[in-house]
């Protein structure tokens, strides 16, 4: 049986779960340890089967093994379950299934939100600090007193250590992950799709943490794509204005009336539109 349909069922059979909390319990519980360890070993030797498969281009029995991956791997395992779900965005890149490759990279990103919040912009910080909460981003960690403490200072150091390294992993993951879903949305198009593909690309000039080809890549996209969305945008009110015209004709049709009848001038001074009626 796979790990997760192994929570699923520990969760289902406990009576003293209720529907309400069902999800959080499934997330939240965990295997103990040496079965932790022997379940993410079994995906982790999906995972180097499917890099294979990836690197010989069967991408498709990539995507499988992926997947095969995924399902022994604890669902509580953010950072894993991330790093096999933007592995399957590249597979559905390059069999050029855009929308997949979107979904799969979304689905990467949440996990990593949760295993390590994105930083909080300036106006995010601010906004915290009026409502009370900690602005924690500047902090200096500080060791605890060895006195009366059951982590020794070595012990805290390789704590602070490792969790700088897993802060380092997350942020190229999430780099990846980034990448590979604003090329599918800039290669789906469309008004929304290349707005989404902007963000993403902001976003990853604000995390500092690209390789130089890949920077240039996103300065080159972030140049282009004001104008592929202006164009975007009128295609898509120009279509829906045309929708609406119609369902106005079919409207006033039966009064011996269009909707040329109606003419719209805009107020200079207000910008507002008046609108007159015309025989």
């Amino acid at each position: 049986m796979s790990g997760n349909n192994k929570q699923e069922s520990a969760t289902k059979n406990d009576p003293s779960n209720s529907d309400s909390d069902e999800e959080e319990v499934f997330h939240d519980a965990r295997y103990p340890a040496e079965e932790e360890a022997g379940l993410l070993d079994q995906s982790n030797t999906h995972k180097f089967a499917a890099n294979k498969l990836f690197s010989s281009s069967r991408y498709s029995e990539a995507i499988t093994t992926y997947d095969r991956a995924l399902s022994f791997c604890p669902n509580y395992l953010d950072y894993e379950i991330a790093v096999l779900r933007s592995n399957v965005a590249a597979c559905h890149l390059k069999l050029e299934d855009w929308k997949a490759a979107v979904d799969a990279a979304t689905a990467s990103i949440d996990r990593l939100d949760k295993a390590l919040p994105p930083p909080q912009t300036h106006k995010e910080s601010q906004a915290s600090l009026e409502k009370g909460g900690n602005d924690d981003g500047g902090a200096v960690v500080e060791l605890l007193d060895g006195d009366g403490e059951d982590e020794s200072e070595e012990a805290q150091l390789k704590r602070l250590r490792d969790e700088d390294a897993r802060r380092e992993d997350v942020k190229r993951i999430r780099a990846k992950a980034l990448m590979r879903r604003a090329r599918a949305k800039m290669e789906l198009g469309g008004w929304a799709n290349l707005q989404g593909a902007e963000e993403d690309y902001k976003a990853l000039l604000g995390m500092g943490n690209l390789p130089g080809q890949d920077e240039r890549a996103v300065r080159k996209a972030l140049r282009e794509l004001p104008v592929r969305i202006n164009a975007a945008r009128e295609k898509e009110m120009g279509e829906m204005m045309g929708k609406l015209k119609d369902l106005g004709n079919g409207i006033l049709k039966p009064f011996g009336l269009s909707t040329d009848n109606f003419k719209f001038v805009q107020d200079e001074k207000t910008g507002g539109y008046n609108m007159s009626f015309e025989k």
